[in-house]
C-alpha cells in the first residue's frame, strides 16, 4: 500500500494594509498649534530682552544720578530720586517697570515726555526708513545673487561675492558718510540729510490724517514736487542701511540657487525639454527664495540696530536717532523704554517671519 502525500500549497500574502491618507484638517491643526506655541514664546522672549536691559541700565547706577550727577546739589538729586522711585529697593523697581510694561507704559524721559509718546511720534520714521532699506536690499541682494549663481566661479561671480563681504563688513555710518561725501557734497544731486525738506516738512504737519511717514503723508497732500522731495531725502540712508543686508541676500540667493540646481526635481524639468531660463525661473528660482523669508526677521532686528547710526549720520528723526540723544543726555529711563519697545518688535517680526515661512514651505515640519 502506497502512502500519498499531499503537499500543501502556501497560503497567498496577505494583501498589505492601506494607510489612511492624512487629512488636510490634520496639518492645519499642526500648523495652529505650531503657530500658538510660537506666539506664547514671543512673551519670554521680550521678557528676556527686557530684564536684560533693565538690569544693564542700572549697573552704572540710577538714572536721576548718572544724568544730573555734578550738576546738581546731592539734596536735590535724593530729592528727584525719591520722586522718581529710584531710592527703592531695585526689585522693587524692576516690579514695577515690568507692571507698567503689562499696561502699556514705558515710562517718562527726563523731560518728562512719556516714552510711548515718542515711540508713536518718531517710530513711523524708523519704519519707513527700514522699508525703503529693504527694498534697496532685494533690488541689489537678489538679482545679483541670481546672476553670480548663473556665472558661477567665473570672475563677476568672485567679483560679486568680494563685494557682497564689503557691504556687510563695511560700518554703516562709513558707508553713510561716503555717499554723503560723493552724491550730495561732489555732485550735489541729492541732500545732505533730513527726512524732508524745512517747508515741505511744515506743509506736510497740516495733512489730515497724519501719518508721520513722509512719504505717505506726501501722497495724501497731494504735491508731486513734495512727494519727490521726500523720495530724493530717502535715498542715501536707505541705501547705505539697505547694502548690509544686500550683502546677505547676495550669498544666500547665489548658494541656494546653485544647490536647487543641482536637485532632482530640476534635472526633471530639464528631461521634459525645458530651457535652462524657464527651469531657473519658475523652479529652481522660488525655492531659492525660502532661504531670504526665513532670515528675515533677523536682518529687520540687524536693521533697527543699524538704524540707529545711519539716522544719526543723515539726521534721520526716527527711534534710533532718538536713542542716540537719550544716551548722550544719559537718560536711561528713555534708553530703556525705547530698547524694550524695539525688542518686542524684533519678537513680533520672529513670529510673522515663522508664519509665512510654515505657509510656503511645505518643508517645514511641526
Amino acid at each position: 500500500m502506497t502512502a500519498t502525500t499531499t503537499e500543501q500549497e502556501p497560503a497567498a500574502p496577505a494583501p498589505p494594509a492601506r494607510k489612511t491618507p492624512r487629512r488636510s484638517g490634520s496639518r492645519y491643526g499642526t500648523l495652529l498649534r505650531y503657530l500658538g506655541v510660537r506666539l506664547l514664546l514671543i512673551i519670554p522672549t521680550a521678557w528676556i530682552l527686557v530684564t536684560v536691559v533693565f538690569f544693564l541700565m542700572r549697573v552704572v547706577g540710577d538714572p536721576i544720578t548718572a544724568a544730573l550727577g555734578g550738576r546738581l546739589p546731592p539734596d536735590q538729586i535724593a530729592a528727584r530720586k525719591a520722586a522718581a522711585g529710584f531710592d527703592r529697593p531695585i526689585l522693587t523697581q524692576y516690579w514695577d517697570y515690568i507692571s507698567g510694561l503689562a499696561r502699556g507704559d514705558f515710562g517718562r524721559s527726563q523731560d518728562n515726555r512719556a516714552i510711548g509718546d515718542i515711540i508713536t511720534s518718531y517710530g513711523a520714521a524708523t519704519l519707513e526708513l527700514v522699508v525703503w532699506s529693504l527694498i534697496v536690499a532685494f533690488l541689489v541682494g537678489v538679482p545679483l545673487g541670481r546672476y553670480a549663481a548663473k556665472r558661477r566661479d567665473r570672475a563677476s561671480d568672485v567679483g560679486l561675492r568680494l563685494f557682497a563681504i564689503l557691504v556687510y563688513a563695511a560700518p554703516v555710518f562709513f558707508v553713510g558718510m561716503l555717499l554723503k561725501l560723493i552724491f550730495a557734497v561732489k555732485l550735489g544731486w541729492l541732500p545732505v540729510a533730513g527726512r524732508a525738506s524745512t517747508n515741505v516738512e511744515l506743509a506736510l504737519q497740516h495733512v489730515s490724517p497724519k501719518t508721520n511717514i513722509l512719504f505717505i503723508d506726501a501722497i495724501l497732500y497731494g504735491d508731486n514736487g513734495y512727494l519727490l522731495d521726500v523720495i530724493k531725502h530717502a535715498i542715501l540712508p536707505s541705501i547705505a542701511l539697505g547694502l548690509l543686508t544686500a550683502g546677505v541676500f547676495l550669498r544666500l540667493v547665489r548658494i541656494n540657487l546653485i544647490q536647487t540646481l543641482r536637485s532632482d526635481f530640476v534635472d526633471a524639468a530639464r528631461a521634459r525639454g525645458l530651457s535652462d531660463r524657464v527651469v531657473t525661473r519658475r523652479h529652481a528660482f522660488r525655492n531659492a527664495m525660502i532661504p531670504i523669508v526665513t532670515v528675515m526677521g533677523m536682518q529687520i532686528a540687524m536693521m533697527l540696530g543699524g538704524a540707529v547710526l545711519t539716522e544719526t549720520t543723515f539726521e534721520w528723526k526716527g527711534l534710533g536717532y532718538q536713542l542716540a540723544v537719550y544716551l548722550q543726555a544719559r537718560d536711561f529711563v528713555a534708553v530703556q523704554g525705547i530698547v524694550a519697545f524695539l525688542a518686542l518688535v524684533v519678537a513680533v517680526t520672529s513670529f510673522l517671519v515663522d508664519l509665512v515661512v510654515a505657509l510656503i514651505d511645505p518643508r517645514v515640519r511641526f
